[in-house]
C-alpha cells in the first residue's frame, strides 16, 4: 500500500469493533474500552475530540486510527495506531497529516503528545512529521517502567497561517 492510496476519514460507530481489534493487538497502544471511543465520536461531549480512521482501499478495511483531544488553541494526540500487518506501509503519515488538517479547522495552533522512550519507530515518525522533544516524564509508564518523551509541533495551514 502506498501512502497516497490510504483513505483517511472520520471514525464512526460501525468502525469501533475494528478500532478495538487494532488497539488490543498492539502492546504500545492504549487499551481503552469501547465507551471511551464512543465519547470520542460524540460531538456534544464535554471534551472535544477528533477521531479518524485510515482505510486500505484495496482491501476495504481499516488499517489505522488516530484520536486527538482539542483544547483550543492546543490539542493532544492521545493515540495513533496502525494494525500490525500494515505497519511500515505508509499509513501513519497520512493519519498524522489528516489529523493536523482537522485540528486546524478547530483553530489549533500546537499539538502535543507523549510516547514511550523505547518506542523508536514512533519517535522517528514524529520527528519526520515535525514534532520536537520538549521534555521527559521520568518513570511515567509502567509495565515496564520507563520515561515518557514529551513532543510538540506547531501547525500551519497551507497559506502559512
Amino acid at each position: 500500500m502506498k501512502p497516497d492510496e490510504v483513505v483517511v476519514r472520520p471514525m464512526v460507530e460501525k468502525d469501533l469493533a475494528r478500532v478495538l481489534e487494532i488497539a488490543n493487538g498492539l502492546k504500545e497502544a492504549p487499551h481503552w474500552g469501547i465507551d471511551t471511543y464512543r465519547r470520542a465520536l460524540d460531538p456534544g461531549a464535554a471534551v472535544r475530540r477528533v477521531a479518524l480512521v485510515a482505510e486500505d482501499p484495496g482491501q476495504r478495511r481499516i488499517v489505522g486510527f488516530v484520536v486527538a483531544t482539542v483544547v483550543t488553541p492546543e490539542a493532544e494526540l492521545e493515540t495513533i495506531a496502525v494494525a500490525a500487518d500494515a505497519q511500515g506501509a505508509g499509513v501513519a503519515g497520512p493519519l498524522l497529516g489528516a489529523v493536523g488538517e482537522e485540528l486546524l479547522k478547530h483553530r489549533v495552533a500546537e499539538v502535543h503528545l507523549e510516547v514511550r522512550s523505547s518506542n523508536e519507530r514512533a519517535l522517528r515518525l514524529y520527528r519526520r512529521s515535525g514534532f520536537v522533544e520538549t521534555g521527559r516524564r521520568a518513570g511515567y509508564y509502567s509495565d515496564p517502567v520507563e520515561d515518557a518523551v514529551l513532543m510538540s509541533r506547531r501547525l500551519e495551514s497551507a497559506d502559512g497561517t
